[in-house]
């Protein structure tokens, strides 16, 4: 197809690509599943895979979990729990990930019959991962087994302690791990750097490599003759909040975690799981969850317990049986979340003023005293998406300690970088995954570690932010922007991490009416030349060169837009929308 459009600068300053050939929707002859085959091969996917990748689904994508190191192991002892009826402690991380895989070890065991009880720390009190002295007490409260759920891989002293006790311990995780591992029965992580064929899913979320788990103790006690002609249990039934910890731990959406966000939404519209109805009831969601909505609405209240000093309220909804309890705990979500709303705005504000200073750094590391440590890794995304490079945030405490939680940008493995600074004496703890990391730092030792990581990641960043280019998949007419695009489009999802968002252009347009609506968004109402209107959204930008563009833009100058298209359901009658990017003058 021929280039119809060529933007080398655009008016926030980058230039304009097409992720495959240029689609030009506007030649008639264009039928939308021409759309989706290009939207498919321009994310990666083999022409020989498009129809597994139209309609993903786990018997397409799911591994055999025996490629796991541990894996069978850990299914062995736990179908040694399970027939023995031991008492079994889950122990997860305060996050979404970290509640969604309790919960799914939880909801298995119950229908295994086996009552496991679940175990979170408090993020302020207790940080971040399992300490020994939480194993030793568990141990003496009666558990026989523990199991970690998106935590463990970096607790040396917590498992070496729990040895001690003579608590076995498993854990599933998937964080970046270190080339010694500590001690525990069984350790599930694609992230090991023994892996082999395992590490082709080190893409999974916590909460994927448990539903991996929960397959192979299925396999074995099936091996064993534990059901005696009885079905299992469906583990496919619980697919729904694999889904939503997949999207809001923002994993990529690439292979198997494509089919467990697209196969759970499936599950999720059924509204099976009490807690879950009662959450997107809360969430005032009038239709089937999507995509978008695990990430902006579901993940971010669950997140919300955790975050402001409640930390298992996410797994007791996801358990309960109760509908009055489900209702009870979403509506006490629902309200934490507007509370994290206003604690992160203090943060968010005092953090952007101490990074005006450091824009011009390969990694933005901002550290105040006396912020909410539950709110840094929501305001460490933020500074990240201003300034197109990674950025970590630290809440430092009356004592001198750091929690800091970090976010990266493509091509930056952030995870293995904070690792390597605690494997250097710079950290008190750290890890995480290559898009996102977390740490615990001494107070004069900030400097230092700041230094560490410009030296270590300034090439990689440079590397990263030379090579971006606002990546573009339609060309369309202003009338173009329909529900029918929209619908074609979301053919060729999931849309997440790894797996982008169709973005398009539409244009030329002149500027209707441009004004500020809510948080500092630009909204604007665009014409072609042939008429036709289109609602647009610039969020957050106000005061950008693209905000104050679209608001100051000359009646005869016309603007090429890009953005992704979205559908705008609050009228009588659902429209479409562009949800702007950036934008290029035309003339």
């Amino acid at each position: 197809m021929t280039n119809v459009l060529n933007i080398t600068r655009s008016i926030l300053g980058q230039p304009w690509r097409w992720r495959a050939l240029e689609t030009d929707t506007r030649d008639p002859g264009f039928a939308p599943d021409d759309l989706v085959t290009q939207l498919l091969l321009a994310r990666g996917c083999p022409r020989d895979e498009l129809e597994a990748h139209r309609s993903p689904s786990i018997r397409s994508f799911m591994p055999d979990p025996s490629i796991f190191h541990d894996m069978d192991k850990a299914a062995e002892r736990l179908a040694d729990a399970v027939q023995s009826r031991e008492a079994v402690t889950i122990f997860g991380d305060y996050d979404v990930d970290g509640a969604t895989s309790a919960a799914l070890m939880i909801l298995l065991l119950r229908d295994l019959g086996l009552e496991a009880k679940a175990y979170i720390p408090d993020r302020l009190m207790e940080g971040y991962g399992p300490s020994g002295e939480a194993l030793v007490r568990l141990k003496a409260e009666g558990a026989s087994l523990i199991v970690t759920v998106d935590c463990g891989a970096q607790a040396f002293e917590a498992l070496e302690m729990a040895r001690v006790a003579e608590v076995d311990v498993i854990v599933v995780d998937h964080h970046k791990c270190a080339l010694a591992l500590p001690h525990a029965h069984a350790l599930v992580n694609p992230n090991r750097l023994d892996e082999t064929e395992g590490a082709a899913h080190g893409h999974l979320a916590a909460v994927g490599v448990a539903f991996l788990l929960g397959a192979a103790l299925i396999r074995t006690l099936k091996g064993r003759g534990y059901f005696d002609g009885r079905e299992p249990p469906r583990l496919l039934d619980l697919l729904d909040i694999v889904a939503l910890g997949t999207v809001a731990d923002v994993a990529q959406l690439k292979g198997l975690n494509r089919a467990f966000v697209a196969q759970g939404l499936k599950v999720m519209a059924q509204r099976r799981n009490i807690g879950l109805n009662a959450l997107i009831s809360a969430s005032r969601l009038t239709r089937a969850p999507t995509a978008t909505d695990l990430g902006f609405a579901l993940g971010p209240r669950i997140n919300a317990g955790g975050r402001v000093g409640k930390s298992d309220l996410g797994v007791r909804l996801l358990t309960t049986r109760d509908p009055q309890e489900a209702a009870d705990i979403a509506a006490e979500l629902d309200r934490l979340n507007e509370e994290r709303r206003a604690i992160e705005a203090l943060v968010q504000e005092g953090a952007e003023a101490l990074a005006l200073s450091k824009s011009n750094h390969a990694v933005i590391v901002v550290a105040g005293h006396g912020w909410h440590p539950g709110v840094i890794g929501i305001v460490a995304g933020r500074l990240k998406e201003k300034y197109g490079r990674p950025a970590i945030v630290i809440a430092v405490d009356e004592h001198g300690v750091g929690k800091g939680s970090g976010r990266s940008i493509s091509g930056v493995d952030l995870g293995a970088a904070v690792l390597s600074a605690k494997d250097s004496g710079l950290l008190v703890a750290g890890g995480g995954h290559a898009m996102a990391a977390g740490l615990t730092i001494a107070a004069d030792q900030l400097d230092a570690f700041a230094e560490f990581l410009e030296s270590r990641l300034a090439e990689s960043v440079t590397r990263s932010i030379g090579d971006r280019a606002l990546l573009l998949d339609a060309l369309l007419a202003p009338g173009g922007v329909t529900p029918a695009l929209v619908a074609a489009m979301d053919l060729g999802g999931p849309y997440g991490m790894g797996w982008p968002q169709p973005r398009v252009v539409a244009g030329p347009v002149r500027i209707i009416k441009a004004d500020i609506v809510g948080n500092g968004h630009v909204r604007a109402v665009v014409a072609g030349d042939d008429g036709r209107t289109i609602k647009t959204v610039a969020f957050r930008q106000a005061d950008t060169a693209l905000g104050l563009a679209l608001l100051g833009a000359p009646p005869h100058r016309k603007l090429w837009l890009a953005g992704r298209a979205r559908i705008d359901d609050w009228g009588s009658r659902p429209a479409a929308e562009l949800h702007l990017d950036d934008a290029a003058w035309a003339d």
